[in-house]
């Protein structure tokens, strides 16, 4: 099989949708409106909070221990274990 190097050919496959992403990411990179990072459509959990509004650390060792603890009790349910 030859590769074909010519632009003039028709591009088809994966040629195509290489093409179709440059032309989109060039047509977004034409719009030259700032976008924030943590109101992104594609970011579910990231928000932008003012200074001094963020959830304090301890919240997230909480969770940790509590789920820890959680996992570790209901394996206790589970049959078989060292005993």
């Amino acid at each position: 099989m030859s590769a074909q190097s010519s632009q003039s050919a028709p591009q088809t496959g994966a040629q195509a949708v290489v093409a179709d992403a440059v032309a989109h990411a060039a047509a977004a990179a034409a719009v030259a409106a700032p976008i924030d990072p943590a109101r992104r459509p594609d970011v579910l959990f990231r928000v932008r909070r003012e200074e001094g509004h963020e959830p304090s650390v301890w919240w997230m060792i909480g969770a940790f221990v509590v789920v820890s603890g959680a996992v570790i009790s209901l394996l206790s349910f589970v049959p078989g274990g060292a005993g």
